[in-house]
């Protein structure tokens, strides 16, 4: 669902970013407050992580693919959806400046939709289910499951209006085909989401919110997201993602090729000219070390303000 450049206008453009800018500013404040950010390893490894497995897509019907966008485990696992926007805004800036996926113009409305309405759908919904569940934590993993898939398909919703606000596609093409993509999108990331969080829950309770437990150490979820990076990776399929693929369907995939390249990207599309798969697996490693370091310089830097 990265917005890539030459998709939606400048107006468009201008909006979602002053939007995102807006929203980040507020929850870095918010964040100082916050369980999640005052536990700088745990920011940092699932910002790392998140990153490692939107490098894998899985392929759903009609030759398109999906990645996990991670907003409800970034909530979830950090227990606040305002340190959940930096995680997710964080891997979003890191993927555009270094590896040219999703526009440099398209920014702010790839933060905004699933760096913003991705984390706070998925956030309230699962609240939402959790009362309704009678507040179980074993059923945690099934509500943030079906929260994590809704969230996608609102935040294709939201992708897709900002198309046609921007004159891109028609919106009564557009949202619907983006709709109906996106909810089998979101069938992955409802089963991921629900599988991460029932392996955390028994294995390493550790890195939930709620926990007293100590941080039980680096080597499982270290070794974990390099794997996922530099070796699962290699694995996604080649199928176009859900946004690629409309835009193939609906004539304006074009759009991308037309806008020049802002900023150098040195590993665009997750690669390394000449090196094949160990550039793919190299590149995996350089961004999901690029991701902790940012995340947990943040959560360092920013001092509780109860602290």
């Amino acid at each position: 669902m990265h917005i890539p450049d030459g998709f939606i206008s400048v107006p468009v453009a201008a909006a979602t970013s002053l939007a995102s800018g807006a929203a980040l500013f507020v929850s870095f404040g918010r964040s100082q407050t916050a369980f999640g950010i005052r536990r700088a390893p745990v920011l940092g490894l699932t910002t790392a992580f998140i990153f490692a497995a939107q490098m894998i897509n899985f392929p759903v019907a009609g030759g398109t693919s999906g990645h996990l966008l991670g907003g409800a485990l970034a909530a979830i696992i950090l227990g606040s959806p305002w340190a959940g926007m930096l995680c997710i805004a964080t891997v979003l800036i890191i993927q555009a400046v270094l590896f040219a996926d999703g526009g440099i113009t398209a920014l702010g409305a790839n933060i905004l939709n699933m760096g913003v309405i991705g984390v706070w759908v998925a956030w309230v919904l699962t609240q939402t289910l959790q009362r309704l569940f009678g507040g179980s934590k074993g059923r945690l993993p099934l509500a943030a499951g079906i929260a994590a898939g809704v969230s996608v398909v609102v935040a294709a919703i939201a992708c897709a209006i900002e198309l046609a606000l921007s004159g891109t596609a028609p919106a009564n093409i557009v949202l619907p085909t983006m709709t109906g993509v996106h909810i089998l999108i979101g069938i992955g990331e409802g089963l991921i989401t629900g599988g991460v969080l029932t392996y955390l829950s028994t294995a390493r309770p550790d890195l939930l919110p709620g926990e007293e437990q100590k941080f039980r150490g680096w080597l499982i979820p270290v070794v974990s997201i390099l794997l996922v990076a530099g070796v699962l990776s290699l694995f996604a399929s080649a199928w176009p993602d859900g946004l690629e693929k409309v835009a193939e369907n609906l004539g304006f995939l074009h759009l991308g090729s037309q806008v020049r390249v802002i900023v150098p990207t040195p590993l665009a599309d997750y690669s390394i000219k000449g090196l094949g798969n160990i550039g793919t697996s190299i590149a995996g490693l350089v961004g999901a070390t690029a991701c902790f370091a940012v995340a947990f310089g943040i959560a360092k830097v920013m001092k509780p303000k109860n602290a």
